[in-house]
């Protein structure tokens, strides 16, 4: 173990090089994917038969593909038509548009679930549609897209590990220049396994953090349940 221990420690500044890029993938990503999501999620609610089929389009096309062809697109076949993109660039646009796809249905469904109730209200109160959803109908969906979405999250932190086959040193590309370099597989495997099980657990315990605040910010009822996904809890306390 101590052995284990010594090699891991020797492995860690390549992992802590990785680790950044990792992060800013996952950040960066996850921010597109957000925007994406909510754009075509919101199209796919539209009174026009046009703007929703494009929505059905964009979510069919990017579900329906592979996220490492996607990217391998857009780094080797969109420079032929003169557009360069650099990996890092390459790598947030790719996980964006893939994960924005899935998002979207995500944001669909989240408002899809406003009980009719909340709807017929807005429009007694004589609310124009912008408004409805910005003041009323948004707010009580984003609470419940929150947990979907950190499962998103979390998925998309693993979908960085692609980013290592067009050359960005990220974890995994790092965790593979540490074993070519030392011939220790053992330690580089087991120390990336370690560090992305980590990171997710840090991102589901945040996200959890935000559904809890999003609730008491619209007056919702404060579950005490666990926090995050290992089940962290807050004070002791247990689940309802």
């Amino acid at each position: 173990m101590s052995g284990f221990l010594s090699q891991f420690g020797e492995a860690l500044p390549f992992f802590a090089q990785g680790v950044v890029i990792t992060l800013e993938l996952t950040i960066l990503g996850a921010a597109l994917s957000v925007v994406i999501s909510f754009i075509f999620g919101l199209m796919a609610l539209s009174q026009s038969v046009g703007v929703r089929f494009v929505s059905r389009v964009f979510v069919e096309f990017f579900r329906g593909t592979s996220l490492l062809v996607q990217m391998f697109w857009l780094f080797f076949a969109l420079p032929l038509a003169g557009i360069q993109l650099v990996p890092v660039a390459t790598g947030v646009i790719a996980l964006g548009l893939n994960y924005g796809a899935y998002g979207s249905e995500v944001v669909r469904g989240g408002i899809n679930a406003i009980p009719r109730a909340q709807w017929e209200a807005t429009i007694a109160l004589n609310m124009g549609r912008v408004q409805r959803m910005r003041r009323v109908i948004l707010p009580q969906a984003v609470v419940g897209m929150i947990p979907p979405f950190g499962n998103w999250l979390i998925q998309l932190l693993k979908g960085t590990a692609l980013v290592s086959l067009i050359g960005l040193a990220d974890l995994t590309f790092e965790t593979q220049a540490f074993r070519d370099a030392t011939g220790n597989t053992v330690v580089a495997f087991t120390g990336a396994l370690i560090i992305y099980f980590i990171l997710a657990q840090i991102f589901a315990v945040l996200m959890s953090l935000l559904e809890r605040r999003s609730k008491a910010s619209i007056g919702q009822p404060m579950e005490r349940r666990a926090l995050g996904g290992l089940g962290w809890r807050l004070g002791g306390s247990e689940a309802a």
